[in-house]
């Protein structure tokens, strides 16, 4: 049988209102990159998280950012290496104080986006991943498109899992549209759906100029906070059990 993980972004509370509905969402998924204090979340949210993933079966992963609260980590800060691990540390430590048993990496925003293409804030992002990873006994995989995060991970020896995004515009060159520009979220349900099951079987997407783009991912991503998130989730969970792909984390 063929299996997937389906992943989200939760826990993403901001001054203690939740931008999604967290509770619907684990009961769909497999994995849960949860907020960890840079863009969004904060220790009560974290440890209800945690709470929800155990009750749910849910694996959970960090979900650092770049410290940028009040843009909700989606604009690219000049930092240097050293304080941006430093940073990606702290948010680590403060999801495993909550009573996390992290299983993986995913970088957020603008810090997700950057790192796949700027070694040095990746060889940053990967240290304290790493360093973490020592300090639980384990090795952390990390998660994401690919490009500079997916070579700093394999110089340190963590393994690297790409995603696709079941939720977000593709540009003809691979990588996400703009959240700016036309086509760059998409919003419909059983067109979501169907993606994530042609994502599993062919391996391919479809980008925003029709052009095929292969994504061979082992987890697919539905960020929680997009309005339509549950609607999309229970229609891509049932499409994905409708064709007989089992939804498991792969940690």
């Amino acid at each position: 049988m063929a299996a997937i993980d389906l992943n989200a972004d939760l826990g993403e509370t901001v001054d203690g209102v939740p931008t999604a509905d967290d509770e619907a969402m684990f009961a769909v998924i497999s994995s849960a990159s949860v907020a960890c204090g840079g863009h969004a979340g904060d220790a009560a949210s974290m440890r209800e998280a945690v709470e929800r993933a155990a009750r749910f079966g849910v694996a959970v992963g960090a979900h650092p950012a770049y410290p940028d609260r009040a843009d909700f980590g989606r604009t690219a800060i000049a930092i240097a290496p050293d304080l941006l691990a430093a940073e990606v540390a702290v948010q680590l430590g403060a999801l495993i104080a909550a009573g996390a048993e992290v299983r993986y990496v995913k970088p957020h925003g603008a810090l997700y986006h950057a790192v796949t293409a700027d070694r040095r804030q990746a060889d940053a992002v990967v240290r304290a991943i790493a360093d973490q990873s020592d300090l639980i006994g384990r090795a952390l995989p990390v998660l994401g498109l690919g490009g500079e995060i997916a070579t700093a991970a394999a110089s340190v020896g963590l393994p690297f899992v790409r995603e696709a995004f079941l939720d977000r515009g593709y540009a003809p060159d691979g990588g996400l549209v703009a959240r700016t520009s036309p086509g760059a979220l998409l919003d419909d349900a059983s067109a979501v759906a169907d993606r994530a099951v042609r994502l599993v079987r062919d391996g391919v997407v479809q980008a925003v100029d029709g052009s095929l783009i292969e994504a061979r991912a082992v987890s697919l991503c539905l960020h929680g906070d997009t309005p339509s998130a549950v609607e999309m989730a229970r229609a891509v969970r049932a499409a994905l059990d409708d064709a007989g792909i089992e939804v498991r984390a792969p940690w």
